[in-house]
């Protein structure tokens, strides 16, 4: 009986860990880096073999002469991109225990599901195999992974600590996401994958860099309007405490706005090769259904806040799975 009761302590100890663990990496954020990866892939894909790829029906042909390639090279670039995904956002809670305990107390170091050494040990651990599997698998995946890691170092740690200050804040998530991230895994699976000799960044990738760095932005802003209380507390002076939730509130609503009109449009005049009817159908539903969400939002509300912040990444991770389905479905 004792050992059926050790047993069924160690599972529950187990999944205890693992919860704490899953939120500790910041989900939503897993999920924009794995849809990231497979999307820049599938984009890249669609350029390299736009004369001869049949999607859907001659997918996996395409594919399958180097499917074990194509394979170890995609999960070993998600491998890369999530432990430094993981080292970027844990650091960040690291630095920010107090502020969380006020804005987000669930999180695993602000509860006490997890000791700030354990924390820290996670941390170490990742940035290390973010770096190392970056280093095995190609030279510009290794520059992304350390310029993000750099970056997000920067954000967070003191005495530099970039998110005390709006509009450099702003730029560390922008850069990253919009810039960093889109055109280094594009540069990684060219050279890798599909040629070492012709690296000129196609007009689809320069899109849908646009249109993520635009996007960033308002993820950028949005992120501070349910956390005011605790930024304020502890002076990390963000737009939101500057020009008020409102404001910002607006302001998010209409650069995202902003974005999907930018896509449909240079769909229409910048991008030949892409299923134009999809892109400016999928597209214009998603900015109405934007609008249609933020309508009547009490912005008094943490909680209503904190929902339509996370609508906002679904929004985000819808476009990585639109886009790339409009270059590959001509």
């Amino acid at each position: 009986m004792s050992l059926v009761n050790s047993s069924a302590n160690l599972v529950s100890k187990f999944n205890k860990n693992s919860l704490a663990f899953w939120q500790f990496s910041r989900p939503h954020t897993v999920i924009g880096t794995s849809l990231s990866v497979l999307a820049l892939f599938l984009i890249t894909l669609a350029g390299a073999g736009s004369d001869r790829l049949n999607f859907p029906l001659g997918f996996y042909e395409y594919l399958e002469p180097n499917l074990k390639l194509y394979t170890i090279q995609l999960l070993t670039t998600w491998l890369a991109c999530l432990a430094g995904n993981i080292y970027i956002v844990g650091l960040n809670q690291l630095e920010d225990i107090e502020i969380d305990k006020i804005n987000k107390p669930q999180l695993p170091l602000a509860s006490g599901a997890f000791s700030r050494q354990v924390g820290q040990i996670i941390v170490v651990i990742c940035g290390i195999l973010a770096l190392l599997i970056a280093a095995v698998s190609g030279k510009f995946l290794l520059l992304m992974v350390s310029i993000s890691l750099i970056i997000g170092t920067a954000y967070s740690l003191p005495p530099i600590r970039l998110k005390r200050l709006p509009i450099f804040a702003a730029l560390c998530i922008l850069t990253v996401r919009g810039l960093v991230v889109n055109l280094g895994l594009f540069f990684h699976f060219q050279s890798t994958l599909f040629t070492t000799e012709n690296l000129v960044v196609p007009s689809s990738i320069w899109v849908i860099t646009w249109f993520i760095l635009v996007f960033t932005i308002a993820i950028a802003l949005g992120k501070d309007i349910p956390d005011m209380e605790g930024d304020k507390k502890y002076q990390i002076n963000t737009f939101t405490i500057k020009l008020g939730k409102t404001a910002v509130f607006n302001l998010c609503r209409i650069i995202l706005t902003i974005a999907y009109l930018g896509i449909i449009v240079a769909g229409l005049i910048w991008l030949p090769q892409i299923n134009i009817p999809f892109l400016v159908i999928s597209h214009s539903m998603a900015l109405g259904l934007m609008w249609w969400q933020s309508w009547g939002i009490d912005l008094m509300s943490q909680e209503a806040i904190a929902r339509f912040y996370q609508f906002i990444w679904k929004l985000f991770f819808m476009e990585y799975l639109i886009f790339p389905l409009a270059c590959l479905w001509v």
